[in-house]
């Protein structure tokens, strides 16, 4: 084997790695075309760079500022993990989906456009029921809610003086 034939071998499998990098690329887009079109907003923002973040911001209802956020380095990787959250927790999957949607987004994100999944809102299943557990604000049953003092029999009376 000459220098020419080994040359021409590495082409090939550089090729073929090519062209399965840009097929998965484009099952990845095709599935979050598909979730921007479920949730009302043009499916061609997904192909869009900086527009499909705002498109996503739209879909999760979390302000434009967050777009900043997620162009700062070593700040965005924490924020597109919340942004993807707020996107499974909106079609209303789980922490579950999240993960998958960060690892393997090329499959998670045609499961979400293809699937049966539907668009319940903005960060639905997190408002609906209270995110990773009880939400604490919400609960009446929890002491920090009420306010000091026994409320239910309020005395007028003052305290005796000793």
């Amino acid at each position: 084997m000459n220098e020419y034939e080994g040359g021409g071998l590495a082409a090939g499998i550089g090729l073929v790695g090519g062209i399965i990098y840009l097929a998965i690329i484009v099952v990845a887009i095709a599935g979050m075309w598909k979730a921007f079109e479920k949730a009302g907003k043009p499916g061609w923002a997904a192909i869009i760079p900086i527009y499909n973040l705002i498109i996503l911001l739209e879909i999760v209802g979390k302000p434009m500022i967050w777009i900043l956020w997620l162009i700062i380095p070593c700040v965005n990787i924490v924020f597109a993990i919340w942004l993807y959250n707020l996107v499974s927790k909106s079609f209303g999957k789980s922490e579950g989906f999240t993960v998958g949607l960060v690892i393997l987004p090329f499959i998670f994100w045609p499961i979400l456009g293809f699937g049966d999944a539907k668009y319940l809102g903005p960060s639905a299943a997190e408002a609906q029921n209270g995110g990773f557990g009880n939400n604490p604000f919400n609960n009446p049953n929890n002491p920090f809610n009420k306010p000091f003092g026994n409320q239910d029999t309020p005395n007028d009376t003052p305290p005796p003086v000793v």
